[in-house]
């Protein structure tokens, strides 16, 4: 299995995903972003479908599907919202991200052109540090997760968050947080990020939705989780109270967790949840693949070839479909966060769900797509002699959060046209509403190979053979109604924004 210490894809090349040993290819348990860029292998003659074209036509996927903006307010439902709630202007969105990006700006502004041009839908966006801009002039040099090396991780991941939260509410203003963590492990810098938090909830208006996209291993604040978290957490019912909403990424790594212990080579044999997900002061944005024009049809376990090149009975699809699953892409051992949390205890509002939490605090409430072969258009021109400058294909619960933010920007901007106050904590409020207004995710079965039963958040891992099968620790199922994997399901459009405008 792969696990992800930056942005992009740890293994970039598909060959090395197929024949890396499964003790070998995982990764840290520090503080890290949500966000996986797809493979950088464009398309060649004779490729099977060419799935994805790009704004750029020179460049394609040969296995990856994607979509731009259109396409995902179109599955969504959400055009009618858009311009009813006047594409959410007047609102506020912040999406938190250590280092952010020397390019953001720019990016978006490119963005902004390819899919929403004119100056009626001019970006406004801010990039902000709180406590310094980072140094960008070394970045891609060394290892880890501080300094110039995970600089450019992050970059990858503030610039999906930025143009996906514009997506869906492109008049909204957009703030990016960018707060450098001190250290690698996570504790230690997760001070900076809350102090910038605390200092943004008394700075921006009532209502503003808080985005983050990062996580740790609930296991990593060690004994003394309850205490650490409750800082946190403090900063979180102080924006609560004000009137705002606290959203994060569910995890990319399905039940599974990396130990800090001897330097993040070891792991838990229980299943595990990550924070700040599964505090109850956060609503846990969980992942969905959206197939949409395509269906997978899978005849083999085995992703890639010995030569690294796709094998095509693992990656064929059927033309046609239009469906949500859960987000588990064997070929990367990755899959949506979500199962019971150990810090915490089943909240209230989960009273309804109690028969699938259990008596924990069960993670994720809602979902959104996050796949990587189904994933989102994302232009970036940042560090140009690391990164190739035109538009990549991201997925990861990183793009799930800020896109359903944007989508409660609009409910809110729908809310003060009706004379009301924010949504706010969103939670109690959430798990009250009719089951119509949510798209319910159920397992399915897709072509003849084990790993087209998208059944649950089970990681697969890769053999020394290229082949994939089940991680040793168990999965949550995918179930009809709520569950751990998916959580309510997929808001479901207009639908769910006018039972959250109409709810006192």
């Amino acid at each position: 299995m792969t696990k992800r210490s930056s942005a992009a894809l740890v293994c970039a090349v598909a060959a090395s995903l197929a024949l890396a040993p499964a003790s070998q290819a995982r990764s840290h348990a520090a503080l890290r972003p949500l966000a996986i860029q797809a493979p950088d292998t464009p398309a060649a003659a004779g490729d099977f479908g060419n799935a994805c074209t790009t704004p750029d036509p020179v460049h394609t996927y040969a296995a990856y599907h994607c979509y731009g903006a259109p396409d995902i307010v179109g599955h969504y439902g959400i055009g009618q919202a858009q311009t009813d709630a006047n594409y959410g202007a007047g609102q506020t969105i912040v999406l938190v991200d250590a280092y952010g990006t020397p390019t953001g700006a720019a990016d978006l502004e490119k963005f902004h052109q390819t899919y929403y041009p004119g100056d009626e839908f001019k970006p406004n966006f801010d990039q902000v540090y709180p406590q310094g801009k980072p140094d960008y002039n070394n970045t891609g040099k060394g290892n880890g997760q501080s300094g110039p090396s995970a600089a450019e991780g992050w970059a990858g991941e503030a610039t999906l968050d930025i143009e996906w939260a514009y997506a869906m509410a492109p008049k909204a203003h957009i703030v990016l947080l960018a707060v450098p963590p001190a250290e690698t492990e996570g504790v230690q810098g997760f001070p900076n990020l809350f102090k910038a938090m605390s200092d943004a909830v008394d700075k921006y208006p009532a209502g503003t939705i808080f985005s983050q996209s990062f996580g740790v291993t609930e296991e990593t604040f060690g004994g003394a989780a309850q205490t650490q978290t409750a800082r946190f957490d403090a900063v979180y019912q102080k924006g609560n109270r004000k009137g705002d909403t606290f959203l994060a990424s569910s995890g990319d790594d399905g039940s599974f967790g990396v130990s800090k212990q001897h330097r993040d080579t070891g792991s838990y044999s229980h299943p595990t949840v990550g924070w700040p997900a599964s505090s109850p002061y956060v609503t846990a944005v969980g992942g969905t693949q959206l197939q949409d024009g395509w269906t997978w049809n899978p005849v083999s376990d085995t992703p890639f070839a010995a030569d690294g090149s796709y094998n095509e009975p693992y990656w064929q699809w059927n033309p046609g479909g239009d469906q949500d699953v859960v987000w588990n892409e064997s070929w990367a051992g990755i899959a949506t966060g979500g199962g019971q949390s150990l810090i915490y205890g089943r909240p209230a509002f989960q009273s309804g769900v109690a028969g699938v939490t259990g008596n924990h605090r069960g993670v994720p409430d809602v979902a959104w797509n996050a796949a990587v072969n189904g994933g989102v258009l994302t232009y970036q021109s940042f560090f140009p002699n690391n990164e190739r400058v035109g538009w990549h294909v991201y997925g990861g619960t990183s793009a799930s959060s800020p896109q359903f933010g944007g989508l409660l920007a609009l409910v809110n901007a729908e809310r003060k046209t009706a004379g009301k106050q924010p949504v706010g904590y969103l939670n109690p409020t959430l798990y009250g509403l009719s089951s119509s207004a949510f798209t319910d995710v159920v397992p399915v079965t897709e072509g003849t190979a084990a790993s087209g039963h998208l059944v649950n958040n089970r990681i697969w891992d890769t053999q020394a053979d290229g082949s994939v099968t089940p991680d040793a620790v168990p999965g949550f199922d995918t179930t009809s109604g709520y569950d751990l994997t998916t959580g309510f399901g997929t808001p479901n459009g207009q639908s769910f924004v006018a039972a959250l405008t109409a709810t006192p």
